[in-house]
């Protein structure tokens, strides 16, 4: 049917193939922002929510460690806790990221833009 028209025939499939391809990103994006993942520091004293595109949702502090004179204890296990999560939100980020790829037949490592 493009015989005569030379590229142009892989031109389209390559325009079909990019199209496809923004639409499977907007559907992972869509996936990250709706899953949490659960940071945690001291043991799980304090815990940090957050999607799996790294915004942080939620902050549990367990109470025994609210105590006036562990201030800085607190402030540092609430920062652990939120890079914990954000770690880990990463992490799945790049695990949703490799499935597509794989899925859509191109190189292990390729890396996909977010």
């Amino acid at each position: 049917m493009l015989k005569g028209l030379g590229g142009l025939g892989d031109m389209a499939k390559m325009m079909k193939a990019a199209t496809d391809m923004q639409a499977k990103m907007a559907e992972m994006q869509e996936m990250l922002a709706q899953t949490v993942v659960l940071g945690e520091a001291g043991a799980g004293l304090v815990r940090a929510r957050a999607t799996a595109k790294g915004e942080v949702t939620g902050l549990d502090i367990d109470p025994s460690i609210l105590v006036a004179s562990e201030k800085e204890v607190v402030e540092d296990l609430i920062l652990a806790a939120i890079r914990d999560a954000q770690g880990k939100a990463t992490a799945r980020a790049q695990q949703e990221m490799a499935k597509l790829a794989e899925g859509m037949g191109l190189p292990p490592g390729m890396k996909l833009p977010f």
